[in-house]
């Protein structure tokens, strides 16, 4: 996984909390300027990253152009289904208010409409189940069970979707969607994190700044500062009336 790639998908999502918070949803400044810091942060971390597109020693000048652009087409297509995953989110938080929060009905919902979609990309799943029926074989430890490592990898890529998906579910029905999007915002910046580091690409002081800017703004958002501020007062106040 390029850290293009991923630091798109983190960048994307930021700015469809942005701007529908702007267009759909009231909060304070505050919230405003911790979610500002992490949307700079992230984005000083793609502009860093994009120049990886081009510098590849492999590719032309003209190939290295060609990569580029499919790289902004690839932002756009992502921001663009990410502002549609931020408005369903904010419905989402209207229909639970209205209707009573039911996470496995909306998961149920959510991936079973979208199923007949499939049917146009029928002959291009069959022709990646065939090569994934000539993958070696690899044997299941303690179960003992053998089948093409590549049928393994995708059933544990579904179990482990599965588990974070349903997560996020539940987590619509307690916290307010830009939570929920923040929440899965970082989740992705930490998998950007650890692609840099277990591919060994570089990790420049650029990268530093922005993961600072990340790391203050979700404090912020957490008013993290005002709790400790709380929790210092209350015993004042207790030994004020003893």
């Amino acid at each position: 996984m390029r850290p293009a790639l991923a630091v798109g998908l983190v960048f994307a999502g930021c700015c469809s909390n942005v701007i529908f918070l702007e267009l759909l949803a009231r909060y304070s400044i505050f919230k405003y300027t911790s979610i500002a810091l992490v949307s700079v942060g992230i984005f000083i971390c793609t502009f860093m990253s994009a120049k990886q597109v081009t510098s590849q020693s492999s590719l032309s000048e003209n190939d290295g152009f060609q990569a580029f652009v499919w790289w902004l087409l690839g932002i756009g297509a992502l921001t663009f289904a990410l502002l549609m995953s931020a408005r369903m989110g904010i419905f989402q938080e209207t229909l639970y208010k209205r209707f009573g929060k039911h996470s496995k009905e909306a998961l149920f919902y959510n991936h079973a409409l979208p199923l007949p979609g499939f049917v146009f990309l029928a002959s291009d799943i069959y022709d990646h189940a065939v090569l994934f029926n000539k993958s070696e074989l690899y044997e299941i430890p303690v179960i003992g069970v053998t089948l093409p490592i590549m049928w393994f990898y995708l059933l544990m890529n579904i179990i482990t979707q599965y588990v974070c998906i349903r997560g996020v579910f539940i987590l619509t029905t307690e916290c307010a969607s830009l939570t929920v999007t923040l929440v899965v915002t970082l989740r992705k910046f930490v998998s950007l994190i650890f692609s840099i580091l277990y591919f060994q690409n570089p990790f420049t002081l650029w990268h530093w700044l922005g993961t600072l800017f990340v790391f203050i703004g979700t404090l912020m958002y957490t008013e993290v500062w005002n709790n400790l501020g709380t929790t210092k007062s209350e015993p004042q106040k207790d030994s004020k009336k003893n």
